[in-house]
């Protein structure tokens, strides 16, 4: 069952993704693509150079749009299955726990120094966290393989992790610093949030 009022992105994938639901094409190749193209791009942002960042950003924001493409094509074709349930949380946890460390890597000649590796760090081990949390939070909902995945706070068709979307052109403009920064932060919040939620559920059941 999809989403009641799902957001603009996951909305527009469902309507890109229609093409592929007659198709060989499994959920689980687009998860595999997915990750692909957001280590790339991580990986280019870890150079440290302008150009390569640019590029970087644009491929991570790519494979964040097209990680709603799995799970709507699995809900379009009825190929749900339990194996892809995990795969698109892993895809993600991967790719952002990249993302930050690598961000880090590429500013550890910056102001920050060694912390800017430390802060990319924490970063990623907040997304591995996350992903486990909320698995958990998941479940104290009874979400599986056959519902929707764990929503992030949103308002008017945009969720929390629409923000993501900012990385290219604040990386094109020249303020990935900042940014990495905020996220990392951000990042540290949202683990700690999930943290808190997943326990307060505990305690109620």
């Amino acid at each position: 069952m999809g989403m009641k009022n799902p957001p603009y992105d996951q909305r527009i994938a469902a309507w890109m993704v229609r093409p592929l639901v007659r198709t060989p094409v499994t959920p689980n190749h687009v998860s595999m693509v997915t990750l692909f193209i957001a280590l790339t791009g991580a990986a280019l942002l870890a150079t440290g150079e302008p150009a390569s960042a640019t590029w970087g950003a644009g491929l991570f924001v790519l494979a964040r749009f097209l990680d709603h493409f799995d799970g709507e094509l699995a809900r379009q074709s009825g190929k749900t299955s339990r194996l892809g349930y995990y795969l698109d949380y892993i895809v993600g946890s991967i790719s952002y726990a990249a993302l930050f460390f690598c961000m880090g890597w590429g500013f550890k000649d910056s102001g920050l120094g060694i912390w800017a590796v430390v802060l990319g760090s924490g970063g990623a081990a907040a997304a591995i966290i996350s992903m486990f949390t909320n698995l958990g939070i998941d479940k104290q909902t009874g979400g599986d393989e056959t519902g929707d995945a764990v929503g992030y706070p949103g308002f008017a068709g945009f969720e929390l992790e629409d923000g993501i979307y900012l990385l290219w052109p604040v990386t094109w403009l020249g303020f990935l610093y900042p940014f990495f920064i905020a996220a990392g932060i951000g990042a540290t919040i949202y683990c700690l949030y999930t943290c808190v939620t997943l326990l307060r559920m505990r305690a109620r059941t």
